[in-house]
């Protein structure tokens, strides 16, 4: 006689329970609904909005104003009755300004690419190697920051005229590179530091050397830190005046910031001319700097958390 077998009876599922914040296990909020801002986000969005219009608004001055007839320069109006392009045109034509662009960028290049071929080396062993008296070499890299650049500008002057260097672009360039190498070599330390040993030691155990794997390896991932040692200093060098001023004497030779201040005479002030260069001045340094704002964000805060 056959065995029969009984079937268990089925069991209902169990009840859903309710998420948080449903009433009684109503309906859930859907996702892709529009969300309620917050009185203290809307505060915190006004607050922000009105501090970027009162750090804009100088710049919004110096656009109208570089775009303003010369025979509306003295009007009490916010607007000129016309806006005149051809200010731009003007102050290209008649001044040294393409020549003086032309040497700010070789410059800003050249310092930068100089600071980054000392610093970065000298950031990586000292980051790597404890040698003696490494917190004196550290300790002198930052007292070099405390010299302006006035108060070397007596000696930096006869230095360069013995050399035969002035009116030169190299010597601008040797000039802006040592003083910003220090800035450069502090932060890159701290970067360099804060990227773990072991990946530079399983590298060199597949057969990379040091230069191998500071190259391939500790280099990428430093390269934030690169980044912002690179904008600061371009910038730095960009923006320079006093030693532009008097290590260069010629017209064509002058940075772009003396080439600006060429337009402010003893008894006029060619303010047209003196913000349209201004514009042309700040616009490569402020696309610069919103190409690689990220990275630069990430490098100052390098070494921070271990």
């Amino acid at each position: 006689m056959a065995r029969s077998t009984l079937t268990p009876p089925r069991t209902a599922p169990p009840a859903a329970t309710p998420r948080r914040g449903s009433a009684g296990g109503g309906r859930t909020r859907d996702p892709r609904a529009p969300r309620t801002l917050r009185p203290r986000t809307l505060v915190i969005a006004a607050l922000a909005w009105l501090v970027a219009a009162v750090f804009l608004l100088p710049y919004a001055e110096m656009v109208i104003t570089a775009l303003r007839p010369a025979s509306e320069l003295r009007d009490a109006t916010y607007l000129p009755s016309e806006f005149k392009w051809a200010n731009f045109v003007d102050v290209w034509r008649e001044s040294h300004l393409g020549d003086n662009l032309r040497v700010t960028l070789l410059v800003a290049a050249g310092s930068t690419l100089l600071v980054l071929l000392v610093a970065v080396p000298a950031a990586y062993y000292t980051a790597r190697v404890r040698f003696r008296g490494r917190k004196l070499f550290l300790l002198l890299v930052l007292v070099t920051q405390m010299f302006q650049p006035t108060s070397l500008l007596v000696g930096l002057y006869r230095e360069f005229y013995q050399l035969d260097m002035l009116n030169s672009v190299w010597t601008l360039i040797l000039c802006n590179a040592a003083f910003n190498l220090a800035f450069a070599i502090w932060i890159l330390t701290a970067y360099f530091a804060s990227i773990p040993v072991a990946l530079e030691e399983s590298a060199m155990i597949d057969g990379l050397g040091r230069g191998g794997a500071l190259l391939r390896i500790t280099l990428p991932l430093a390269m934030p830190g690169v980044v912002t040692a690179m904008i600061f200093t371009f910038i730095a060098a960009w923006n320079e005046f006093v030693m532009g001023l008097t290590l260069s004497t010629v017209p064509e030779n002058q940075p772009l910031t003396v080439g600006i201040n060429s337009f402010i005479g003893n008894y006029t002030v060619q303010w047209n001319f003196l913000f349209a260069g201004s514009v042309i001045a700040i616009v490569p340094v402020v696309v610069l700097f919103a190409l690689i704002e990220r990275k630069v964000v990430s490098g100052l805060t390098a070494g921070s958390v271990k």
